[in-house]
């Protein structure tokens, strides 16, 4: 009870101060209670005490009792031991005798009967085949040679029948190949109960077949190379067939020689894998398959140690007939190569030499007809054999590839050739149509497939060849073909766009740039230009894969970028106001060239490009600039801007300035005389802080003791000024500073150029 519960008690039995007076007789009630209760317990401690010590008792009689009846179940067995060889030892004698003679009796009849076995009389007597068995494990008991001995006799008699029957002349044909397996089957499962009378030890059925097999295959050999039987591929093939199904039933009926390879999701892989970090690879995987082939020598070596009596101690059946089929097997080849041959030309004849829209990879439906075609092939041919005549077959597939590579290389547009093409001055160009470049890039994205493709199939063909042939199975000679081909296509596309150009850069050079008034928009070719390259590039990125765009990309950079230097030695005259003209249009075909993966969609690798292009057409901007310098420090200039250059193309540029021969040959004397290349040290110059605007200094007046900043970046960014339009105020400037410094054929603005 709570505090609570007691509270109320107390309330409830004394609820009035006069119902006090009996608290006395209720405390006397509680204490008689606690005492009776008290005396209960002590009581039942007491006797729960004396029954423990009882219990103790009790257990201590029982285990002794115990103990007496083991020792003397002890004695009684020890007695029954004694007695049992007494009798043992008084009988001895007699169950060695009469053993002896009923073991014997038995013996001589069982061994007389086994003698009999093949007549087909076992089964009139119930227990002959009993007795038969039991000589069997007499035999057992023998030397071993005398179970070998027995085995061969009987495998020798089963097998003389089928020897007779089929070495005649109405069997002893290639088309009755399966009538052979089919008796050797028969005669297993009839006398299947017969032949249980053998230990299973002995293995008879199993030696029986291997016997079995040898014969069939001498047979066989004979039948193959009998000269005056043409053989037909067809009974070749089928013949084969239906002896490699029966060395496979051999194979897991006794075990041994299991195939390791699952071959046929081996050559599903074929064309469905990845093309990246395949060189790699491609070299761990041809050492692997030196060791593997290797370790098939040391494995062949051990199993020709091994006891081939044993099922499944190393004896294989597949191939233990079909082999002698190997060397006949060439026709099947060459009638395989006919077909592929035949298949690839009917393919390149209906080839559209187009791609469904929506495709994927952008390939031609030639190279994956042709693959999935090899493919048939490989399954056909690696169900039949994996020796040496898979590997012809994979020689087959080479030439078969490199064919289709042929007719690749053919399909792409080729230059002018000949008399016509020479006088029209078309001698090697290449003109492409659109659809032509959409065919150029379906041939480079086959040809990476093929190169891809073949690398899968000779990994395949590598895994599933045997192994002392794997080390010659090797495409890389098809994938330099085919790697061939994506080059020469897209040079092929480089040249095609570069004859688009043609009349955009003699629309250039007819432009009469020594008679412009003024500097306007942007040249009429420049967006000729444009147009092309809009029309050709979002193609072209969208067909290509980023590494053959990027390499179409260098490839058009560094065709370009030259060639548009070189058109402008081919202006008649460039005024300043031409060459200022010019440069604009420099700046903006450099703009429509650092756009192109832009357009093409394709801009993860283009701050090479972007870098090449720049570097290129800097050339031509400084021609430009070199065009625009004054005449009396146009040689400096020359070697500052273009370090690289020839005297003939300063000379050139003497002329589209419109100098006259004699003026020409003054500067010419004088930049000969101190040589085409800037060659001397850079002076040291004296250096202080570059302030925003750069006043013309006086004419005469030495610039080092003015404070310029005699450093070839300041004078170049000088010239650059040129190039932006700029005008007036940067031309007299620049004019300013060469004024100075014809004056000081020393000084070090001097230097500075001949650095």
């Amino acid at each position: 009870m709570d505090k609570s519960s007691a509270l109320e008690y107390i309330n409830h039995m004394f609820p009035t101060e006069t119902s006090l007076s009996g608290v006395e007789p209720l405390m006397q009630k509680i204490h008689n209670e606690i005492r009776r209760v008290d005396a209960g317990i002590l009581a039942a401690v007491r006797q729960q005490s004396n029954s423990g010590t009882k219990a103790k008792e009790d257990l201590a009689a029982a285990t002794h009792a115990v103990e007496e009846l083991m020792y003397k179940i002890r004695e009684i067995k020890t007695k029954a031991e004694q007695s049992e060889t007494m009798v043992q030892e008084i009988c001895r004698d007699i169950k060695k005798l009469d053993f002896a003679k009923k073991h014997i009796t038995t013996t001589i009849t069982a061994l007389h009967r086994l003698t009999m076995l093949g007549t087909g009389k076992e089964t009139e007597e119930s227990n002959l085949l009993q007795q038969l068995s039991d000589a069997c494990l007499v035999v057992d008991a023998l030397e071993p040679s005398v179970r070998e001995e027995l085995v061969n006799n009987f495998c020798n008699r089963e097998l003389t029948s089928y020897e007779q029957i089929f070495e005649g002349a109405e069997l002893a044909k290639l088309d009755k190949t399966e009538r052979r397996y089919s008796w050797i089957k028969r005669r297993i499962r009839t006398n299947e109960e017969l032949w249980k009378i053998f230990p299973p030890s002995w293995h008879v059925p199993y030696r029986l077949c291997i016997q079995f097999c040898k014969k069939t295959r001498k047979q066989l050999e004979g039948i193959l190379d009998n000269p005056q039987e043409k053989l037909d591929v067809g009974k070749l093939l089928l013949a084969l067939q239906r002896t490699l199904e029966f060395e496979d039933e051999l194979a897991e009926k006794f075990g041994g020689g299991t195939q390791n390879r699952e071959v046929v999701n081996e050559i599903e892989e074929i064309g469905r894998g990845e093309s990246d970090s395949r060189d790699v690879s491609d070299i761990r995987k041809k050492y692997e398959r030196k060791l593997a082939a290797n370790q098939g020598t040391e494995t062949e070596e051990k199993d020709r140690n091994r006891d081939l009596s044993v099922p499944g101690a190393g004896f294989n059946f597949r191939g233990i007939i079909s082999s002698c089929f190997e060397p006949h097997l060439t026709i099947y080849v060459e009638l395989e190569e006919r077909t592929l041959m035949e298949h690839l030309e009917k393919l390149v004849q209906e080839e559209t030499w187009d791609v469904e829209e929506g495709s994927q990879n952008n390939v031609l439906s030639s190279s994956t007809q042709l693959f999935l075609m090899i493919k048939r092939i490989l399954k056909r041919c690696s169900a039949l054999t994996k020796s040496q005549t898979l590997y012809n077959l994979f020689k087959v597939f080479q030439r078969v590839l490199k064919a289709y590579a042929t007719k690749l290389f053919a399909r792409l547009p080729k230059g002018g050739t000949g008399i016509v093409a020479a006088a029209t001055g078309m001698d090697g160009q290449i003109k492409t149509s659109d659809k032509d470049e959409r065919v150029i890039c379906y041939i480079v994205n086959s040809a990476e497939y093929c190169h891809r493709t073949a690398g899968e199939l000779a990994e395949s063909v590598s895994k599933i060849i045997d192994p002392q042939l794997a080390d010659g199975v090797d495409m890389s000679e098809v994938q330099d073909e085919f790697s061939a081909v994506i080059t020469k296509a897209l040079v092929t596309l480089v040249h095609g766009l570069e004859t688009k150009f043609d009349i955009e850069m003699a629309a250039m050079a007819r432009v009469p740039w020594g008679t412009l008034e003024s500097v306007g928009d942007q040249s009429e070719y420049v967006n000729g230009i444009n147009m092309i390259l809009t029309s050709s590039i979002p193609v072209l990125g969208r067909l290509l894969s980023p590494i053959y765009f990027q390499f179409f990309l260098d490839k058009l950079a560094s065709s370009l970028g030259p060639r548009f230097f070189s058109n402008i030695f081919k202006c008649k005259l460039i005024s300043e106001t031409g060459a200022q003209q010019m440069l604009l249009d420099t700046q903006a075909v450099k703009t429509i060239l650092l756009d192109i993966p832009s357009m093409g969609q394709q801009t993860s690798n283009a701050a090479s490009y972007s870098k090449f292009v720049s570097r290129e057409m800097s050339k031509a901007e400084a021609l430009l600039k070199v065009i625009l310098s004054p005449i009396d420090s146009v040689a400096d200039t020359y070697r500052a801007l273009l370090p690289e250059g020839t005297p003939m193309e300063f000379q050139r540029i003497l002329e589209l300035k419109g100098l006259k021969k004699a003026d020409q040959q003054t500067i010419l004397d004088d930049f000969n005389k101190h040589g085409p290349a800037i060659t001397q040290p850079i002076i040291a110059p004296t250096v202080v802080p570059a302030t925003p605007a750069i006043p013309s200094p006086p004419a005469g007046m030495n610039l080092a003791s003015v404070g310029f900043i005699a450093s070839r970046e300041d004078v170049l960014a000088r010239a650059a000024a040129l190039g932006r339009g700029a005008a007036t105020t940067g031309f007299k400037r620049f004019l300013a500073l060469t004024e100075a410094a014809k004056d000081r054929k020393d000084g070090p603005f001097r230097k500075l150029f001949n650095a």
